[in-house]
């Protein structure tokens, strides 16, 4: 019996030196989602230049005229579990976003042009989608996405700041899509 209270006694005390230790950080890291990498920007590259035909076939894309906002690339298909599993949150964030310079662009791969106007039109996708059946978009990339879904995130400089090899959530996205905000607002005050 005094052994367990011996041992509770010492459990509190780790548990309360440890948040003592974790609130008492003056500038604590920013908690980065599991499975995302977020490049330090002295390690950044230039994204490629990105001219691409509009999935609806309303012209063509250019990733100049997103220039100064972070801009989320998600590379689809609507065949795919994952991509179809992600793009309610993809949405809802966009939503939340866009009026804070945040562009959203989804990059349709392997895929049939018919189906993948269906999926956009089912699930609401009011962000610009390009068609890219042969992938020429992800391999313009340094690194580029090797499966889907895959989301790459542009600084406001257009450099690839963030990658996922796997389905985002909206929390995590909006995360990321805060620390890129505020590491602007460093950049520019600092």
């Amino acid at each position: 019996m005094r052994r367990t209270a011996l041992l509770g006694a010492a459990m509190v005390g780790i548990v309360t030196a440890m948040l003592l230790v974790t609130g008492c950080t003056a500038d604590p890291a920013p908690v980065i989602p599991a499975g995302l990498t977020v490049l330090p920007v002295s390690d950044r590259k230039a994204a490629p230049e990105l001219r691409a035909e509009k999935l609806d076939g309303s012209g063509t894309y250019d990733l100049a005229a997103a220039q100064g906002d972070v801009v989320v690339l998600n590379f689809w298909a609507q065949w795919c579990g994952p991509c179809v599993a992600e793009t309610d949150d993809l949405v809802r964030v966009y939503q939340s976003t866009k009026d804070s310079g945040v562009a959203f662009v989804g990059v349709n791969v392997r895929d049939d042009r018919g189906q993948a106007g269906d999926f956009v039109t089912e699930h609401q996708v009011v962000y610009p989608n390009v068609f890219d059946p042969s992938s020429k978009v992800a391999l313009a990339f340094e690194v580029p996405p090797t499966t889907i879904p895959a989301t790459i995130i542009l600084d406001r400089q257009h450099r690839v700041a963030v990658f996922a090899r796997r389905a985002v959530v909206a929390d995590e996205l909006r995360t990321v899509l805060a620390q890129l905000a505020q590491e602007q607002l460093v950049q520019q005050h600092g």
